[in-house]
Formats: structure tokens, sequence, C-alpha cells
């Protein structure tokens, strides 16, 4: 039997594990950084919390004679998947990296393309009044530093969990995806919202605020994902299977020949 190790709490890890599951070669751990305080219901075991860095990352794929392990986490989340690449190699395990492509601007998008939540922040027009965050309940300090700047700016945020830190003029929906095109445009019309903060998560859960807000015209800040590192990357849940398949087939074929 096999230990697989899944960074993840994302859709497609969620999918990602009930696949894997069916194996009983496959022994699946879910790993889930314990920031969503009502996670997807996942199969298989499931750990919650850091790990402490790329060294505890390494430390605990040693202690439970992990195999494989495979990156599915937020394509926005960055520290981790460096920290991942690095325990990898460290132990000398395979990592494979999922993530969903990226969304692609299209004609009749306005997109303002920025590196940080810092960014987008600073990057909202002072012509604009209300503003619709959907890049996460946990980096909502640069929004209220702008308040301190811009306090004619009201803002409405939607988030799975209530966020720790409270905007003044704000309001928060709690709701989680997938949402439809119809939600959305009720939602853009319904607040009056002139500017969206968003991340490139990529996906079809959230696509169609996109799709709305090119339709009522209204402008994106895009904060952009992090550098990946190097390794192996797909982009969909059964090329990743695939990879762990011949993963798994090449260890057979060595041991056999070893034999």
């Amino acid at each position: 039997m096999q230990k697989i190790l899944i960074l993840g709490g994302t859709g497609d890890a969620v999918k990602l594990a009930v696949k894997l599951a069916t194996n009983p070669k496959l022994e699946v751990i879910s790993s889930l950084a314990g920031r969503t305080k009502k996670p997807a219901a996942l199969v298989g075991q499931v750990r919650i919390g850091g790990f402490g860095g790329a060294e505890g990352l390494a430390r605990y794929i040693q202690d439970n004679s992990i195999d494989v392990l495979i990156d599915a986490t937020h394509p926005c989340a960055g520290q981790i998947t460096i920290n991942g690449a690095i325990a990898s190699h460290s132990v000398n395990i395979p990592y494979l990296m999922l993530t969903r492509p990226q969304w692609k601007k299209i004609n009749g998008d306005n997109w303002i393309e920025v590196e940080s939540v810092e960014a987008a922040a600073r990057s909202i027009p002072e012509s604009v009044n209300r503003v619709f965050i959907t890049s996460g309940r946990q980096q909502l300090e640069p929004f209220l530093q702008r308040s301190h700047i811009s306090p004619h700016i009201w803002y409405l945020m939607r988030s799975i969990d209530p966020p720790e830190l409270e905007l003044p003029n704000s309001k928060v929906l709690l709701d989680r995806g997938p949402f439809s095109l119809e939600q959305e445009r009720q939602l853009l019309r319904d607040y009056r919202i002139q500017a969206i903060v968003s991340k490139n998560s990529g996906g079809n859960a959230t696509y169609a605020k996109i799709v709305a807000a090119r339709e009522l015209g209204i402008p994106i800040i895009m904060v952009q994902r992090p550098a990946m590192p190097e390794g192996e990357k797909v982009t969909s849940i059964e090329a990743a299977i695939a990879w762990l398949n011949q993963i798994r087939k090449q260890r057979r074929t060595s041991k056999n020949s070893n034999k």
C-alpha cells in the first residue's frame, strides 16, 4: 500500500481524494490548513493545521512514511506550494502540483492586473464608491488602510466564514460557491457594485462573477498568481491520476528489476 499526502481543501483536492480512495492499494491523507471552519466533506484520513514550514512538512513526510506528495491547494496559496517543493526534494519523494488553469482576459473584460492584494487596495479608483471584495477574508488589512484614506468607499465582502477583521462601511455575505451567472448579475445590481477585487483563481465555481462583470461593464482588479516552483504540474484531476499511475508503474518496474 502506498501513502499519498494531498495538500488541499480546494474542490479539486476533494474530488481527487474521492477518486484515489476507491483504490484499495492507496492510503489517502488530506491535509487542510484549518483556515476554513466548515471545510468540504473529505474521504480518507484528514489532518488539520500547518506543518511548520518546509522542514516541518519534510519531517511529517518521513515520520508518516509518505510515498507521494500532491499539492492541490488554492493556486494563489503560494508559500505552501514552495514548501511542498522544498520538502519533497529534501526527502526525495515524487511531488506533483495540481493547479487549475487561470482565467484569461477576453474581449469585453476590463481588468486592472496587479501583483498583490495590497496593490489591489491601492488600485481602487477614487471615483469608485462601492467595491465587491472576493479575494479572501484573511487579507483585509490593505482595505482597512484604504478606508482611512478613502472613507467614501463601501465594501461588500463574500466568504465562507466570517472575517476576523471588520471593515467600516461594509457588509459581509457568508456563502459558498459555485454561483450561477444569474446570482452574480443580481448581486452586482442589487448592491450597485462599481468595481470587483478578485484573485485569478481559475476554474468554474466563481467564474460567473467574471462574466457578470463583463456584461455590466464593471472593472475587475485582478490579483495575479504567485510564481510557482519548478516541478511536475498538471491542470486536471484526470492528469493527476495518470501521473500517479505512471509513478506507481515505474516503482513496480524498478522493484522487479532489482529482484
